[in-house]
């Protein structure tokens, strides 16, 4: 059934943050940036909601009609609020049910993508019973990754087999699903991917300028993303004009082609102009040092319109 609600400024606009995965920190600092925008966009009737095990009660009590989710991580990313906001009928932003369960899952995620022809680095699924065994299939450095977790969570780049056991050890903190992919010294970078209603209703989907990054770190890793200083982000990156619109291009098919609505970021890892994607958040960062606001700056989207844009992409499912 289409959805018939409208936003309007006296709308009863909730923004989720907090919750209760590892990335809790870093939801509450996007949060509060986007109850601000929100206020200072005019809407008189918005409510930061630290989203716990009670959510659905205290969305029904306040009688919420359209959420902003800004949840990092496991139950805010990966389908759970979306999920439950569906039960209760309230319009949400960002991707729906499934596309977030998939994306969340970087294993899962590599599966769809790999059916739509996107580019892939090299890598193998492992568990805590046959990492031994599966890694044999991969050139050394690697990098090993929990396959639920968002912000480099629970990541080490492992030079040797020796110090394999270790980086295992941390990523099972994490996940019981482990994902170990080949280590390319490429350039890092990340694209948006937007959509907005046109006035004649259909949806524009769009990438926003490339972002890349030279960090003071060895990777990207999670120091490097949210303290200021460590990492040097070049906007826009400094591709030629087919690289650009190709890594832009592959940013939409592998946003459509994990069913992504609203907003997304897609990360890159491009080696000898391959533009390798290493995964899709759906639910981006929205701090002060966050990608997608420094690139939709760059294309002359305001934070305050970045932040309305995805708000009302919770009508567009």
């Amino acid at each position: 059934m289409e959805n018939i609600k409208k936003i309007d400024k006296n709308s009863k606009i909730a923004v989720l943050f907090g919750g209760l995965s590892n990335e809790r920190e870093v939801s509450l600092r996007s949060g509060k940036n986007v109850f601000k925008a929100l206020i200072e966009l005019g809407y008189k009737d918005v409510t930061l909601i630290d989203a716990d095990k009670n959510i659905a009660q205290v969305l029904i009590d306040t009688k919420i009609e359209f959420v902003i989710n800004v949840l990092h991580g496991r139950y805010g990313e990966d389908g759970c609020i979306q999920g439950v906001l569906e039960i209760l009928g309230i319009p949400y932003s960002g991707c729906n049910v499934k596309s977030s369960a998939v994306c969340m899952d970087k294993i899962m995620t590599k599966k769809v993508l790999k059916s739509a022809n996107i580019p892939l680095i090299k890598s193998v699924n492992a568990t805590k019973d046959n990492y031994k065994e599966k890694v044999k299939e991969l050139n050394y450095p690697i990098i090993i990754k929990p396959a639920n977790e968002g912000s480099s969570i629970g990541m080490t780049k492992v030079n040797s087999i020796d110090e394999l056991d270790c980086a295992m050890d941390k990523a099972l903190e994490c996940d019981k699903e482990i994902l170990i992919e080949e280590y390319l010294k490429g350039t890092s970078a990340t694209v948006g991917v937007l959509e907005r209603k046109r006035e004649d209703n259909s949806i524009e989907t769009f990438a926003t300028p490339i972002l890349a990054f030279k960090t003071k770190t060895e990777w990207y890793d999670y120091e490097a993303k949210y303290t200021k200083g460590l990492t040097e982000f070049i906007l826009p990156a400094e591709f030629d004009e087919a690289l650009t619109k190709k890594i832009q291009d592959i940013a939409i098919s592998a946003h459509k082609a994990c069913g992504c609505s609203g907003v997304s970021r897609v990360d890159f890892l491009i080696y000898n102009d391959i533009p390798y994607v290493l995964e899709i958040n759906t639910n981006p960062g929205m701090t002060d040092t966050s990608d997608l606001p420094a690139q939709a700056n760059a294309m002359g989207i305001s934070y305050n319109e970045l932040v309305d844009i995805i708000l009302k992409s919770s009508l567009l499912k």
